[in-house]
């Protein structure tokens, strides 16, 4: 499938990924010339990381330290066509209590996002009076990492809250425990000069003692555990509940049992309760669940921002094995100024030994890989990002979601492949698609060490129909070449 914008490739690709029935998976691997061959000596450092994607999400939380400036266009499908649904410019036409006015701008929010602008208004509308009772504006919404989505929901759930009334009027389910305490630390700062809300925290571990009734207007947690304070507890009356939100639709349903309980949640709560649900990805078992979960909806959709490999230049670069791509990546980086780069390898191992090897020749090195927990990933990547590392050596963890503006050249040290050893041209797009970012042009170059490894590139080649240039990195003037 040949294609001018990678990003339309991601979304076809992402949308025929089947479900992953549980997310610990890690899959053995060996490299045996630049690709990943099944283990002889089983060693545990060469597994190839595979990520879930409850640890993708949160790591995107963690690293986003402000909103993700994009130009994509956003569609609109509304229930009813006639219904006076708008879209807001600023913070002040959605009539927010000054409390949260305040909140908003505490944390940095000038204007709406382009999701915020269309999703809020929505969100904040009054239900609807029919003959047969109200109905609310439901939602189910499309966003990715960083477009402002948590803090539109935590927006509408502060402002349908009636602090005067205590008990639990809002309920916002997250796939893990430290995806719930990220948005709730986005409801302790948005409500900050509100305190009269309070939060409580529906997550493991958190005891309440049995037979007390919950005063907290606004609760977060993980599906089981909301269930049992439901139903087995009795902490919250669902029946009371006035907004209900689940997060992360599609790393929820990634998840053994989350469905099920999600669902279960939501049959107990009244007809005119709120119901929004948001997911990165919308692949069919995704919008199958949405359908179950919230009904008439109202639909926002992101479209992917499209941008092609137009501003990234492909090259390859024929070595024999390991040390020769090594002693290339030397020349590469004698002969031209990189502001930073990424190198991706296949297996830890891999990129354990060659940030070594980095680091004797004195360059300033961050090595990111599967076993290091989602904290220290995204504290070195925030190193990085701040320019104290100018590589970072990487296995696959990182080719998703991470925007680093200066970075200028990605490095295939070993070619990307999937788990039968083909080409894997999904990773391949996440990796170079790191450069060339926000309109600059971008540098990607290929280590190809044997037949194997070629076959894998010219496959690559073809269904991306761009065309990788060879480069010989024994030509300092052909390097100096490349970079201008």
């Amino acid at each position: 499938m040949a294609t001018d914008s990678w990003a339309l490739s991601v979304d076809e690709q992402e949308a025929a990924v089947e479900t992953i029935g549980s997310l610990q998976i890690k899959e053995k691997r060996q490299s045996v010339n630049g690709t990943a061959k099944p283990g002889e000596d089983g060693d545990k450092a060469d597994e190839e990381d595979k990520e879930d994607r409850a640890a993708q999400s949160l790591l995107n939380k963690l690293i986003r330290s402000n909103l993700v400036n994009t130009t994509n266009q956003v569609e609109v499908l509304q229930r009813d066509p006639n219904s006076p649904l708008y879209s807001v410019k600023s913070f002040e036409e959605l009539r927010l209590k000054p409390q949260l006015l305040q909140g908003v701008y505490a944390m940095g929010f000038n204007r709406p996002s382009k999701i915020q602008e269309n999703a809020l208004p929505m969100m904040l509308a009054e239900p609807v009076y029919i003959p047969s009772g109200s109905r609310p504006q439901n939602l189910i919404a499309q966003s990715q990492s960083g477009t402002g989505k948590t803090a539109a929901f935590v927006l509408a759930m502060l402002s349908h809250v009636d602090p005067a009334k205590k008990w639990t009027q809002c309920l916002c389910i997250s796939p893990t425990y430290e995806l719930a305490l990220q948005t709730g630390k986005v409801i302790e700062q948005m409500g900050q000069f509100y305190p009269e809300v309070k939060l409580a925290y529906a997550i493991r571990g958190n005891r309440v003692e049995r037979g007390q009734k919950l005063e907290d207007q606004i609760v977060i947690g993980t599906p089981g555990t909301v269930l049992d304070w439901c139903l087995k507890l009795k902490f919250i009356d669902p029946k009371k509940i006035k907004v209900f939100v689940l997060d992360e639709a599609d790393v929820m349903i990634a998840t053994q049992g989350h469905q099920d309980q999600s669902i279960r949640i939501q049959r107990m709560l009244p007809k005119d309760c709120q119901m929004l649900l948001f997911s990165a990805t919308f692949e069919e078992s995704v919008w199958k669940f949405a359908e179950r979960i919230v009904p008439d909806p109202n639909i926002i959709k992101l479209k992917r921002e499209e941008e092609t490999l137009d501003t990234i230049k492909q090259y390859y670069v024929v070595c024999n094995n390991k040390e020769e791509k090594f002693s290339a990546l030397c020349n590469i980086y004698g002969a031209i100024t990189i502001a930073q780069a990424m190198i991706f390898c296949a297996t830890r191992r891999t990129a354990s030994w060659l940030s070594g090897e980095l680091t004797k020749e004195g360059h300033q090195v961050a090595l990111l890989s599967g076993e290091m927990t989602v904290e220290q990933r995204a504290a070195v990547i925030e190193r990085f990002r701040q320019g104290k590392e100018k590589v970072l050596v990487t296995t696959n963890v990182c080719a998703r979601g991470i925007d680093v503006e200066q970075v200028s050249v990605v490095i295939n040290f070993d070619l990307p492949v999937d788990k039968d050893y083909n080409p894997d041209n999904e990773t391949y797009l996440h990796r170079i698609g790191r450069t060339g970012r926000f309109g600059k042009r971008g540098l990607a170059i290929n280590m190809v060490d044997s037949d194997h490894s070629m076959s894998i590139l010219k496959t690559i080649q073809d269904h991306f129909n761009k065309k990788i240039e060879k480069l010989n990195t024994d030509d300092l003037d052909e390097i100096e070449k490349i970079a201008n």
